[in-house]
């Protein structure tokens, strides 16, 4: 098959290495430095499996900045462009999306597309009722910041919100891909499929702020939270995973997913969904007023990243500690060596790591590293298990 994708973030480039070892990909992107990268085989992102992809494997993976040499022949255009959330409008931007669309429309409408972006619940409808000569699909994605071609690779679930032929088709396109034998496939109505996204992530984000608070807990009650944390979790229904405190939940999609599910609850009763945004802000309140009750003068903040292995630094929760702490006057530094300048939003980045020790009375870090053994006397986090 031909198939084109548009955006190469995480979702879209495992995508595109996933499907070109069986398809003809195109990826397109407005960005000419990932361009040239994906054709040079050096992966833009920080993932490691589409790194070795990259290094080991023959794909059949093109990409360009050209709209019309990516849709004029493709049999499917999967769209994989950012949908951020507007507190302003109280819901997704979804331009890019619609942008796309409409010049997909207006180059080869016959082609079948595969929205991949999250979107509002009714936003697939929507765009089928303002292009009623397009086939339009809804098919989340659920993919963790740098294992993304490794969850294509294995997925837990594909969920394609058709069922016509061309969803069908598509379907086999990625189990065919996929290293996974036995993949769950669930066709629903497209609406049910986005609503899945939402929940799914609202769902998560929930498990995060519940071992958040029970570790909140745990700290001011003088508890060892490991104890605890490890008691609850033995519990078959409840499980032994996704139960690190953290700083709070961060990235790129829970903060997002969670604003827009309770943005849609506008008018419907609900308690815990408005509750899960809320105890988020509550998270980072609560770590910000125990590392000032500390009374440094200067705060070293080691990286930005939201997790181990991870690239991404867009609505980390520590940014937001950090915030609360510049605020009071105190001085915060960081060392980020994902980041080659001197400053970064204000904040003066040092990554010669022995002067960043030498300049923070604390460290903070939302992920414990090695690199932080000889400063415990001077460290704050409260990650347990040194993973996510």
């Amino acid at each position: 098959m031909k198939v084109t994708i548009v955006g190469t973030g995480y979702v879209g480039l495992s995508l595109a290495t996933l499907l070109s070892s069986n398809n003809d990909v195109i990826a397109l992107d407005i960005d000419s430095f990932k361009v040239e990268s994906i054709n040079k085989r050096k992966s833009p992102i920080l993932d490691e499996d589409i790194e070795y992809q990259f290094k080991n494997m023959k794909l059949n993976l093109t990409a360009t900045t050209e709209s019309y040499l990516a849709y004029k022949s493709a049999d499917f255009v999967i769209i994989a462009t950012p949908t951020d959330y507007d507190t302003k409008l109280n819901y997704f931007n979804t331009s890019s999306v619609e942008t796309v669309i409409n010049n997909i429309n207006e180059i080869n409408n016959k082609t079948c597309v595969i929205i991949k972006s999250t979107v509002p619940v009714g936003f697939t409808e929507r765009m089928r009722k303002k292009h009623p000569n397009m086939d339009i699909i809804f098919s989340p994605e659920f993919l963790r910041e740098g294992r993304a071609l490794y969850d294509n690779l294995h997925p837990s679930r594909i969920v394609i919100g058709d069922n016509t032929d061309n969803a069908r088709i598509f379907a086999n396109l990625l189990t065919e891909a996929a290293t996974k034998v036995e993949i769950p496939v669930l066709f629903t109505q497209p609406t049910e499929a986005e609503a899945i996204k939402l929940f799914s992530n609202t769902y998560l984000a929930m498990r995060v702020a519940f071992f958040n608070e029970l570790d909140t807990y745990a700290e001011m009650c003088n508890l060892n939270a490991e104890q605890i944390i490890e008691g609850v979790s033995l519990d078959p229904r409840i499980g032994n995973h996704y139960n690190n405190p953290s700083f709070g939940y961060g990235g790129y999609c829970l903060p997002k997913d969670t604003k827009q599910l309770k943005a849609n609850y506008v008018d419907i009763p609900n308690n815990i969904i408005s509750s899960i945004v809320e105890a988020n802000k509550t998270r980072k309140e609560f770590i910000t007023k125990t590392i000032l009750d500390k009374n440094p003068k200067s705060v070293g903040v080691y990286r930005l990243t939201m997790k181990s292995n991870s690239d991404n630094f867009r609505y980390s929760s520590i940014q937001g500690v950090m915030k609360r702490i510049k605020s009071k006057g105190i001085e915060v530094i960081v060392f980020e060596p994902g980041i080659n300048e001197s400053e970064f939003e204000g904040y003066k980045i040092i990554n010669d790591i022995q002067k960043f020790k030498e300049k923070s009375d604390i460290i903070i870090t939302n992920r414990m590293s090695s690199d932080l053994e000889d400063v415990k006397d001077k460290l704050y986090t409260r990650d347990i298990y040194r993973r996510d």
